[in-house]
């Protein structure tokens, strides 16, 4: 069938990638979806992902995650989106693009976005079973469901960036890992030899093996085909049952040589400086697909976004232009900071090299200097940290010495320039072209007074987000210039954060929370009774540091009681008609049939309702206040004790049953997730926490989507933090592998006490590591590498915690004075409340919730309306 276009002009983008989806939003915002017909067609099942973070889904991420299509943005400017479907055939004299499908398109402007594909050596059997490539997500699902099956040992053919990360995929698979690479150093195009060199020491620290030097000159394969093994150039042979090819990519031009298009000589489709095909005024390309006017087939996805910007802004007939891009890329390698930009390899005549190397710490730094002594460009590894600001001053003299800019802080004269240094036309964010004179008119002009205001307005921030860091840097400064205060306070009783507060309480061992309002909350506060966000903020702080601090730990103790919310403040969750429920600790989902008889018998005798939870336990819900410590003294008899469902602290640690009993597990998950439970309960924190620990890859516990998550491996356990489920879902990160247990234990030890003490008021861990400055690779710095030097404190903390847990119902049952506040009446304490009312479902019962009523007349529902 052909497409029936009538007036309407149409514009069809073949290929819907990450610069495809660009182009889109480009021409959104120069208004031509409401006055084109826009068609994609799109090759792969599924829209528009993120292909710079391909891999962060072996580190939990999910393809949705990556996903940078939101269904809402193409339905509401019309977009004609065909998944599955790609381009077959151009006929460019009817202006004609006919897809798989069969359905046929005509067009006015034809885009071509096609990308790249795989450079797969020539080399024997290259298509054996065991061989894989590694560019799209289907491609990591076939590599993942091998090497869970089929695969111990990996080698990946290819040590630039993809191959860099593939092996790293294979060893987070469980695999050893090798990486083959033709050229004499890793990443060759990035970095330089001493570069190189600092990059293979820390990447073989990791357990990796290199090979540089060599090529692949055949895959071995046994007699069913598959791979056993490599053929390298130097005569050696690796033995190994999974090949991946990421030996770097071509572009997809196929579809352009096929219609008569002119493309290069070692490929690309030729186009002009408005990304317009030099044969055809009415076919444009853009992306990794495109030969650009300066004769450079682009990699990176900045100067790709450059691309669809031109291409969009010449289709509205506006004046645009593409000539060249800049080549900066900064990348995260195996936990590894590898920067380049500029002239990094020294090409300009009579320049000179500033080097700082450190081997034993994986540290290289290079910058390239002018005669004159303009910052040429450089070379960051092990340590990225001033790429942006570095990156920003290319091209002009920095205000200090070269040597401060490479020496680390503490050596000798090593200093720190900050945003304020660099000049309005320094470009911050190369995903988007976005200068620093822009990001200021964002704040000055525009009125945006933080970094998501200033993302959305300017668009700066939402490429790789490697600049998200001098972003926030620019916004506080231009504000704190212009004038405006920036209150980071905790609220209008104290100014300071819920850091400061922390570190104040610490450090002057204060434990009351009037103490440190008297001395230390805002002028007009002191003296006075606090609010409902300091109060019970400060309350976790004192209760968090208790045992170290000289207070109590029990929240119901004195002046703590006062502090807490209304849950704390009866050791149980209030629901909807104002009746209780209780959860009883069951550490790490194992339960003895005694155990469940107890609590079956209990909520039977109290008539409660009974429900599994999420968190593989036993919610009791429908008691009333005067029952809560009658129910809590069956439970604590029974060995049970408070699950802390209702505070601020750890709620539970999940488990699948592990090796001992399930046939894949290669660990004791439940004895882990026991351990862990017992140990943390208790720990209050800014808010509530979730563990789960999962027995082997399968992920039967989903801990991934935890505060901190644990997965076993054939060598230890994997570490994952900072996952969130609920409205707001987000996948942990990996922050250390193959874990004793003892290791494991004592860096979430540390991780949790760190936690606590820099996040904010409220803040879950997921959304406290995006927004800590340096996010994950901070917290790994503090935690693993102890670059603060302060995880003996944070060690030193939780073992207090754990030397003074006790539990809150048994403390409370046993004090007569606590049990007098649990009534309905004070005046009346034996006297139900008669509003807590419960009517029969299901054969068991649920609140009873009349009807708010106005006389005789009920008053309808809005949805009846």
């Amino acid at each position: 069938m052909t497409a029936n276009l009538g007036a309407t002009p149409t514009i069809v983008l073949v290929g819907h990638g990450m610069v495809g989806q660009r182009f889109l939003e480009a021409l959104a915002e120069r208004g031509l979806t409401a006055t084109h017909r826009v068609v994609v067609l799109c090759e792969e099942p599924r829209p528009a992902y993120d292909r710079v973070a391909l891999t962060s889904y072996f580190s939990g991420k999910t393809p949705e995650d990556l996903s940078m299509t939101d269904m809402a943005f193409i339905d509401t400017h019309g977009i004609e989106l065909y998944v599955g479907d790609p381009a077959e055939t151009i006929d460019r004299e009817a202006k004609k693009v006919t897809a798989r499908s069969g359905q046929v398109f005509e067009y006015d402007a034809l885009v071509l976005a096609t990308g790249s594909y795989p450079f797969v050596p020539p080399v024997p059997n290259k298509d054996a079973e065991g061989c894989f490539v590694y560019r799209t997500i289907e491609d990591l699902l076939a590599i993942e469901e091998y090497a869970k099956s089929k695969a111990t040992v990996g080698a990946v053919v290819g040590g630039g960036l993809l191959g860099l990360e593939a092996a790293g995929a294979l060893k987070g698979l469980g695999l050893t890992s090798h990486i083959v690479e033709f050229a004499p150093r890793l990443m060759p195009v990035q970095v330089d030899e001493g570069g190189g060199a600092a990059l293979l020491r820390t990447i073989e620290e990791m357990g990796l093996t290199v090979h540089t030097g060599v090529g692949t000159q055949e895959i071995v394969v046994g007699s069913d085909g598959a791979v056993t093994g490599m053929k390298l150039s130097d005569g050696s042979e690796l033995a190994t049952d999974m090949v991946v090819f990421s030996a770097g990519v071509r572009p997809r031009d196929q579809l352009a040589r096929d219609c008569g298009l002119t493309v290069g000589e070692r490929g690309g489709i030729a186009v002009d400086e408005q990304c317009r095909t030099v044969s055809d005024p009415h076919v444009f390309a853009i992306g990794e697909c495109a030969l650009a006017a300066d004769g450079r087939v682009y990699g990176l996805v900045a100067p790709g976004y450059e691309q669809a910007a031109t291409a969009a802004a010449t289709i509205a007939a506006d004046e645009a232009s593409f000539t060249g891009a800049d080549l900066s890329t900064k990348l995260k390698l195996l936990g590894v900071d590898v920067a380049s930009f500029g002239d990094a390899h020294g090409a300009t005549e009579d320049c000179l090299d500033v080097v700082y190397s450190d081997s034993r710490a994986g540290l290289y730094k290079k910058l390239v200097i002018g005669r004159d002594g303009t910052l040429l460009g450089g070379i960051l590894v092990g340590d990225a940290e001033a790429y942006g600001t570095l990156r920003a001053l290319t091209g002009s003299v920095p205000p200090i010495s070269p040597e401060s800019l490479v020496l680390p802080a503490g050596a000798g004269s090593g200093a720190q320039l900050g945003p304020s240094a660099l000049p309005d036309e320094a470009i911050i964010c190369s995903c988007h072209n976005v200068s620093k004179g822009t990001i200021r008119g964002a704040v000055t002009d525009h009125r945006c007074t933080t970094v998501p205001e200033v993302k959305k307005c300017t668009k700066a921030g939402t490429g790789c987000g490697s600049c998200v860091k001098v972003l926030g840097q620019l916004v506080t400064a231009e504000l704190e210039a212009s004038g405006v205060e920036v209150d980071k306070g905790l609220c209008g009783c104290f100014g300071q954060t819920r850091e400061e507060l922390y570190e104040i309480v610490l450090a002057l061992r204060i434990n009351t929370y009037q103490d440190l309002l008297d001395r230390y909350g805002r002028e007009e506060a002191r003296g006075g009774g606090g609010c409902e966000v300091c109060k019970p903020a400060v309350g976790s702080i004192i209760a968090s540091l208790a045992p170290t601090i000289g207070a109590s730990g029990y929240v119901l103790d004195g002046e703590q009681a006062a502090l807490q919310d209304s849950n704390d403040h009866f050791l149980a969750n209030l629901q909807k008609n104002g009746s209780y429920s209780v959860v009883p600790r069951i550490p790490g989902g194992e339960i003895t049939p005694e155990g469940l008889i107890v609590i079956g018998e209990i909520a039977r005798d109290f008539g409660l309702y009974t429900k599994i939870t999420g968190g593989q336990r036993i919610d009791m819900f429908g008691a009333r206040v005067e029952q809560l410590p009658l129910i809590w003294t069956r439970l604590v008899d029974a060995g049970f004790e408070s699950g802390h469902a209702y505070g601020k602290a750890l709620r539970t640690v999940k488990s699948c049953v592990g090796q001992t009993w399930c046939r894949y597990g290669v660990q004791d998950s439940v004895r882990m997730a026991i351990d862990l439970e017992l140990r943390y309960r208790g720990l209050r924190s800014p808010h509530k926490l979730k563990s789960a620990v999962s027995g082997c890859a399968r992920e039967c516990a989903e801990a991934q989507s935890k505060d901190f998550g644990v997965i076993a491996t054939s060598n230890g356990w994997n570490l994952y933090v900072g996952g969130n489920g609920g409205a707001t879902p987000r996948h942990a990160d990996l922050l250390a592998q193959d874990l004793t247990d003892a290791e494991l234990v004592r860096l979430i030890d540390r991780f949790l006490m760190f936690y606590i003490r820099t996040a904010d008021r409220l803040e879950r861990t997921s959304t406290w590591l995006e927004r800590i400055p340096g996010g994950l690779d901070h917290v790994r710095d503090v935690v693993v590498e102890d670059s603060l030097g302060i995880c003996e404190e944070l060690e030193s903390l939780m073992a207090d915690h754990v030397a003074h847990y006790a539990d809150e119902w048994a403390t409370t049952i046993n004090d007569p004075e606590k049990l007098a506040r649990f009534v309905s009446f004070v005046n009346a304490p034996d006297t139900p409340d008669p509003v807590v009312g419960f009517v029969p479902e299901r054969d068991q019962i649920k609140p009873d919730l009349p009807l708010l009523t106005i006389g005789h007349r009920p008053l309808e529902g809005s949805a009846q309306r």
